[in-house]
């Protein structure tokens, strides 16, 4: 049964600071129309900034379920001093959304591509977590020409069925749906002890309260995006080699995506790919140790291809 609203919510309270976050640095909430469908919803530079002209492009891609408020808050006040950050909304999060009946990440991937293309903005990296690394790699592989170097957070583009169907046995689930559209505080209790290394307090209210204000909305859209989803259909793999440098970071202790299915990515990718695996974090690094995150970042996306190439 759905928890019944209350007048206050901790989370939406929350959120506001995090917008803040965002507006602090140079972002504004921008809704941009890609064609007849599509309307995507984004945070992006402030065009009266004189310094923005000069920053490279970067584009961080959030996780499913959630919204990039959440997600990057403690990325995008460093980057944004670098980069010319756009940090979208993706399709059926906030007020991102289509008409079309595609349902697919290479959906998500293609509908950004035209955002920036709408934008005009010609070449960009992009910075994807979990969900949002399925979308950065198909952009990256789409977009050859554009995507200049890829970022992917703890996002197993090398899925198996057999690896979310060990998963549901050891955590005692029936879908996959019930894991990562909770409708019970106990069933996002169980979400957070996979995806956190040491997951914080919260009590069932405020767990409630998470669903009620970030889970609820486009419900049936969400679990379409998850049934859609071309990455884990089946036990093969299918992945082309990305031309771009890439960087792979991981948590050490995630236990949706273990780290071993990083070891095995970084093989299929090709040579131009460096790892990082960040001790005493999980599925969520660039929350659980920002600062580490953030550094190996900068250091990947600032350095020259030669220094990527020793």
């Amino acid at each position: 049964m759905e928890p019944k609203a209350s007048c206050f919510s901790l989370v939406s309270f929350v959120e506001k600071f995090h917008r803040k976050t965002f507006k602090s640095s140079n972002l504004a909430l921008q809704t941009i129309k890609i064609d007849s469908e599509t309307t995507i919803q984004l945070w992006m530079p402030i065009r009266s900034s004189k310094t923005t002209i000069c920053k490279p492009s970067l584009v961080l891609i959030h996780g499913f379920g959630f919204n990039p408020l959440w997600q990057w808050y403690k990325q995008v006040k460093l980057l944004s001093i670098h980069f010319s950050l756009y940090v979208p909304e993706l399709i059926f999060t906030g007020k991102s959304t289509t008409t079309s009946s595609e349902r697919t990440e290479i959906f998500q991937a293609v509908s950004l591509g035209k955002v920036m293309e709408t934008l005009g903005v010609e070449t960009y990296s992009v910075l994807g977590s979990s969900y949002g690394g399925f979308v950065a790699y198909h952009m990256a592989r789409l977009f050859p020409q554009r995507v200049e170097r890829v970022v992917i957070a703890n996002s197993a583009i090398n899925l198996r069925l057999k690896d979310n169907e060990e998963l549901l046995k050891n955590i005692n689930f029936e879908k996959i749906e019930d894991l990562l559209m909770p409708v019970k505080a106990s069933q996002l209790r169980t979400l957070m002890s996979l995806t956190y290394y040491k997951p914080p307090f919260a009590p069932d209210f405020l767990l409630r309260d998470i669903i009620r204000t970030m889970m609820s909305d486009n419900r049936e859209e969400k679990l379409q995006l998850l049934k859609e989803l071309t990455i884990g259909k089946d036990n093969t793999v299918e992945i082309s080699q990305l031309h771009q440098q890439v960087l792979i970071l991981w948590g050490e202790h995630d236990k949706l995506f273990p780290v071993e299915k990083a070891y095995e990515l970084k093989k299929l990718l090709g040579d131009k790919v460096s790892m990082e695996v960040i001790k005493k974090t999980a599925h969520e690094p660039q929350l659980e140790n920002p600062k580490l995150f953030n550094d190996t970042v900068m250091k990947f996306l600032s350095s020259t291809t030669d220094d990527k190439n020793e």
